[in-house]
C-alpha cells in the first residue's frame, strides 16, 4: 500500500502499526488514549457528518485550536470529503483573523473552547458572511462538534459508499490544505499545498530520524505550524505514539508523565530550558556548583565526531553527576529533538547532546511543505552549525547572489489568489526562491547565513546580516531579545531587551536601587555593563558589522503584541515603527539625540579604555611573573653548576698524577664556560618575552590614547 494522499495514513496505520495509544490528550488531569482503529473510525464518522452538513469539494474548513486528538479527526475527515483544511494560529489578533477568514472564503470553522471563541468573536462580528462555527468543547448557544459525530453515525449507511467514491476521485496533486504564513512582513500569504507536497515531504524526512513504533513523542508546537503538522504525519506513518501537551508551560511535567522520547521545537523553547538549568546550578552548594559548571563547559566541547579518548571518561562522570538529572527532569530517557524555525546557538546543541538530549537542526519553509534539509543521525551525516543534508528527492542549489533555491515535489502549488507573487517566488524552471542566503559546507551540509530580505546596506555600501549578530548578542545571559538596525546609516546599532531576571539579580548583587524595569535600564552603570558585553562581541565582528550604539528597552516582544511571529521570529516592520523615535535618536536625527548619542558612545569608548587598562595590568603581572621565573631559573642553574664544579675541585685536590690534574682542570674550565653560555641563553629567552610584553603594552597604550582622543574631540 502506498501513501499518496494524507488520509491514506489511516489504513496504513491500522494495517502496519495497530496500537492503543496512537493519539493521546490530557483531559481533567487524565491522559485519554485513542487507538488506531478508533482514530480511523472517528475520522470516517466525522466525514459522514460533514457530508450530511453539505460540505463539498473545495470548501474551506478552518481549525483554530490548541493541539488535541480532535484536530486529526477534522484533518482526515475534511481531506477525505475533498474539502480544504485551513489550520490557523490560535494567537492571532482580530485584524489577522478577519483577513484570513475573508481571503480564504471560509465556509466552516472549528474552535477548541469558549476561551478561543472569545478571542475570535470580534473578527466574526466584523464579517458579512461568517463561517459556520463548531466547538470541540461545548459552548452554550453554539454548535457542538459532537453533534456532527451524531449526524455521521446516523447517516453512516447513507454516505459510506459515496465517501469511498469521493476518496477514489481525489488525486495526489489535488489541493489538500492552505497554510497562512506567519507574516513577518505585510499580510499573510495563503500557501496552497497538495497531497503530493505533504506526503512526499514526510516520507522523505522519515529516513532521517531514528524513531520507531516503540517511541512516544510529545507535541506542543501548534499543529497549524507546518513542520509540527508534517511531523505528526511522520509519527503516524511510523506508528509512533503522539501525546499532546496541555500547554507550553507543562512541557517538562508532561514529558515526565509519559516518559517521552523526544519532541519537535523552536530554539526559544530550548533556550528557556537551558536558562532554567543554568539557574538551578547557581543554587547548589559550592562544590556541587563547581562540578555543575565543569559539566556545562564540558558539554560545550561536544561534537558528533572527533572527540578525544579522555572526553568519554569525563562524559561518564558528568553523566552520572549532572546530565542524568537533566534527563530525569524531562522523563529520564535519552531524547531525540528536532529544532527548526530559526537558528539555534551551537553551544546549546553541543550541551544538550552531551547530556543525551540529542538536538538536530533542520531547515525549511511553509512553501516547501516544509523540510528542505535536516541533520541525519540515521546515516551519521550530522554537522553542528549546519541544517544538515538535503532530503532525498529534493533539489537545492545556491544562486549567484547566494540565495538558496529548491525544486521538487515538495514545492507548493502557489499562493492563493496571488499568481503574480507566485511567479516572483517560483521561476519558470520550477525553482522556489527561499529568500534565505546560504552555502554548502564540505559539499553536502547546508548552512543558512541570513535572510535575503533582512540583510541591509550601510551608507558606505557595506552589507550587514543582522541575524548572526542578534544570535551572538542573545548568547549573553543578560540579553533576552535584540534587533540590529542601520539600513542606509553610517554604522550598525542595536535595540536590546534585557533578560530582567538576570539583570535584577545583578543589580541587587551590586546594591543598585531602582523603582521598576524602565528605571533600571536608564541607569548609567547598567549601560556600562552592557557596553562591555557589546565591546566583547565587537571583537569577533568585521569593522562594518560592529555595534557602535545601542539602546535598552523595558518592553516585551511577544506574539500577542505583534512583535514576534507565531514561529517566534522578529517582525521587523512593527518593531521599526514602534521604535522610530528611538532609532532617530540613535542616529542623531532629533534635537536631543546628539547629546545622548555622545553619552552612550562615550560609554563605549570608556569601556574600551577600561578593557585596555585591564590588559596592561595583566601585562604588568606577567612581567613580574617572568622576572620571578628568570630568577628561579638562574638560581637553579647556578646551583647545579656549582655542585658539578665543587665535585671536580675535590677530585683535583686528591689527584696526584699530573696528567689527571690537567684533565680535571680542563673540565672545570669547560663547566665554567657552559654556565656562562647557559646564563646567556636564559637572559636572551626572557629578554625576548619582555620585548613581546613591551610591544603589547605600547599597543594598548596607543589604543587608550586613541580612545581618549576621541572622547576629548567630542567634548
Amino acid at each position: 500500500m502506498e501513501i499518496k494522499r494524507i488520509f491514506d495514513l489511516l489504513d496504513w496505520m491500522c494495517a502496519n502499526y495497530p496500537k492503543e495509544d496512537a493519539l493521546a490528550g490530557k483531559r481533567n488531569g487524565v491522559w485519554e488514549k485513542i487507538s488506531t482503529e478508533e482514530y480511523r473510525e472517528k475520522a470516517h464518522i466525522l466525514a459522514y457528518g460533514l457530508l450530511e452538513l453539505g460540505v463539498k469539494k473545495g470548501d474551506k474548513v478552518i481549525t483554530i485550536t490548541a493541539n488535541r486528538p480532535e484536530w486529526n479527526f477534522v484533518d482526515m475527515a475534511v481531506t477525505m470529503v475533498g474539502a480544504v483544511h485551513v489550520p490557523v494560529y490560535p494567537t492571532l489578533n482580530t485584524d489577522s483573523y478577519v483577513y484570513i477568514f475573508n481571503h480564504c472564503e471560509a465556509n466552516y470553522l472549528f474552535l477548541s473552547n469558549a476561551l478561543q471563541f472569545k478571542r475570535v468573536q470580534p473578527a466574526l462580528n466584523k464579517m458579512e458572511n461568517p463561517p459556520m462555527l463548531y466547538s470541540f468543547d461545548p459552548i452554550p448557544g453554539k454548535n457542538y462538534y459532537g453533534d456532527i459525530l451524531k449526524l455521521g453515525e446516523e447517516n453512516r449507511e447513507k454516505y459510506q459508499a459515496q465517501l469511498e467514491e469521493i476518496k477514489k476521485s481525489i488525486k495526489s496533486d489535488d489541493l489538500c490544505s492552505m497554510v497562512y504564513t506567519s507574516g513577518t512582513t505585510g499580510d499573510s500569504k495563503g500557501v496552497m499545498l497538495s497531497h503530493r507536497n505533504l506526503t512526499s515531504n514526510f516520507l522523505a524526512h522519515i529516513k532521517h530520524m531514528p524513531l520507531t513504533q516503540e517511541h512516544k513523542m510529545l507535541s506542543f508546537l501548534p499543529l497549524c505550524h507546518i513542520y509540527e503538522r508534517t511531523m505528526n504525519y511522520h509519527y503516524q506513518c511510523k506508528g509512533i505514539s503522539i501525546y499532546y501537551a496541555e500547554s507550553i508551560g507543562t512541557i517538562a511535567d508532561n514529558m515526565r508523565e509519559i516518559q517521552a522520547d523526544g519532541f519537535c521545537t523552536v530554539p526559544r523553547v530550548l533556550e528557556t530550558i537551558a536558562a532554567k538549568m543554568f539557574s538551578a546550578g547557581k543554587k547548589l552548594p559550592f562544590f556541587s556548583r563547581q562540578v555543575y559548571q565543569m559539566a556545562i563547559r564540558h558539554g560545550y566541547k561536544w561534537d558528533y565526531k572527533g572527540r578525544p579518548w579522555w572526553y568519554g571518561l569525563w562524559q561518564k562522570f558528568f553523566d552520572k553527576t549532572v546530565y542524568s538529572k537533566w534527563r530525569a527532569s524531562l522523563g529520564g530517557k535519552k531524547l531525540c529533538i528536532v529544532s527548526g524555525g530559526s537558528a539555534l546557538q551551537q553551544s546549546y546543541i553541543r550541551l544538550f547532546s552531551a547530556a543525551g538530549i540529542y538536538v538536530y537542526e533542520g531547515y525549511g519553509m511553509t512553501e516547501s511543505s516544509p523540510v528542505i534539509a535536516v541533520n541525519n543521525p540515521m546515516t551519521g551525516k550530522c554537522k553542528i552549525g549546519t541544517v544538515g543534508v538535503v532530503l532525498a528527492g529534493t533539489e537545492v542549489k545556491i544562486s549567484d547572489e547566494g540565495e538558496i533555491l529548491t525544486r521538487g515535489p515538495h514545492v507548493m502549488m502557489g499562493y492563493y489568489k496571488d499568481p503574480e507573487y507566485t511567479k516572483q517566488v517560483i521561476d519558470a524552471d520550477g525553482w522556489l526562491h527561499t529568500g534565505d542566503i546560504g552555502e554548502f559546507v564540505d559539499g553536502i551540509y547546508l548552512k543558512i547565513t541570513d535572510r535575503k530580505k533582512e540583510i541591509f546596506k550601510l551608507s558606505a555600501g557595506k552589507y550587514v546580516a543582522p541575524q548572526p549578530i542578534e544570535n551572538k548578542l542573545k548568547e549573553s545571559d543578560f540579553i533576552e531579545q535584540a534587533m540590529v538596525i542601520g539600513e542606509n546609516e553610517k554604522f550598525a546599532s542595536a535595540i536590546i531587551v534585557p533578560n530582567f531576571h538576570q539583570l535584577k539579580a545583578w543589580a541587587n548583587k551590586n546594591h543598585l536601587q531602582f523603582r521598576n524595569e524602565a528605571n533600571l535600564v536608564e541607569e548609567d552603570i547598567v549601560y556600562k555593563m552592557f557596553s562591555k558585553i557589546i565591546d566583547d562581541l565587537n571583537r569577533d565582528l568585521s569593522p562594518h558589522e560592529q555595534i557602535k550604539r545601542f539602546r535598552l528597552v523595558a518592553d516585551e516582544w511577544t506574539q500577542q503584541n505583534g512583535f514576534l511571529s507565531p514561529t517566534l521570529k522578529l517582525r521587523r516592520a512593527p518593531l521599526h515603527k514602534k521604535y522610530q523615535d528611538l532609532i532617530e535618536e540613535i542616529y542623531n536625527k532629533t534635537e536631543n539625540s546628539q547629546t545622548k548619542g555622545k553619552v552612550f558612545t562615550q560609554m563605549l569608548e570608556e569601556s574600551s579604555i577600561e578593557r585596555y587598562e585591564r590588559k596592561i595590568a595583566r601585562v604588568e603581572r606577567r612581567r613580574k611573573l617572568l622576572d620571578l621565573r628568570k630568577q628561579e631559573r638562574m638560581l637553579r642553574m647556578a646551583d647545579r653548576f656549582e655542585r658539578k664544579i665543587s665535585r671536580v675541585e675535590k677530585k683535583l685536590k686528591k689527584a696526584k698524577n699530573q696528567a689527571r690534574k690537567q684533565r680535571l682542570d680542563t673540565k672545570r674550565e669547560r663547566l665554567e664556560m657552559r654556565r656562562q653560555i647557559r646564563e646567556l641563553k636564559i637572559n636572551m629567552r626572557f629578554s625576548r618575552r619582555h620585548l613581546r610584553l613591551d610591544f603589547k603594552q605600547s599597543k594598548f597604550n596607543l589604543k587608550i590614547a586613541f580612545h581618549e582622543q576621541k572622547i576629548n574631540k567630542r567634548k
